[in-house]
């Protein structure tokens, strides 16, 4: 009888949610988001979704933002430099994404799987024009903060984004662009192989 108590009670326990709460702030989106060892697409769509949420969400109270917030000034700067670096983020996702289906090359014994690879270079190159957007989007975030006033050792890193953005040192258009003008290329040659190609 008592075993089947005990039982019975460890069934209920473990059929409720005892620990389960309601994601609703940037912040909480953001700490959803993580590095898988290997880049699989699924995983990266993951990381997409989270900080594409984390975008949409409202900003926690100061009280349990990622960094300690003294003043409003010091919020502005946070709430500026979160979405700077969510979208920076975001561009790196759509990069890694897109190599998941670029072809670097066109290789003559590709010529039997044609259209596939056309259709690998399509999704390739949506992955890249969308990073492109949201290097646009964080090169705005960073544009509205010429200069910092505060200091936020907790996120030190995204202010030196903005640094790199600012002096040029960061420059995901240029890096954007030449896998677009390499992608195109590659197309072309595979658009220009026929049947007697393999």
């Amino acid at each position: 009888m008592r075993k089947s108590a005990s039982l019975i009670l460890l069934l209920l326990l473990c059929t409720t949610n005892l620990f389960a709460y309601r994601i609703l702030y940037a912040e909480q989106f953001y700490r959803l988001y993580h590095l898988h060892f290997y880049q699989y697409p699924d995983d990266t769509m993951e990381n997409i979704y989270y900080l594409e949420q984390a975008l949409k969400a409202d900003f926690a109270n100061p009280l349990y933002a990622l960094a300690e917030i003294r003043n409003e000034e010091q919020w502005a700067q946070y709430r500026a430099l979160f979405k700077m670096h969510v979208n920076l983020k975001l561009v790196e996702l759509y990069l890694t994404l897109g190599s998941k289906y670029d072809k670097m090359t066109a290789y003559f014994y590709n010529a039997p799987w044609r259209e596939q690879n056309l259709e690998s270079l399509e999704l390739a190159e949506q992955a890249y024009q969308v990073a492109l957007l949201y290097w646009r989007e964080a090169r705005s975030w960073a544009a509205r903060l010429p200069w910092l006033h505060h200091n936020l050792e907790e996120i030190q890193i995204w202010e030196d984004e903005r640094a790199r953005i600012w002096n040029g040192d960061l420059d995901y258009g240029e890096i954007i662009g030449t896998h677009l003008d390499r992608l195109q290329r590659v197309r072309q040659q595979f658009l220009s192989m026929d049947e007697n190609t393999y």
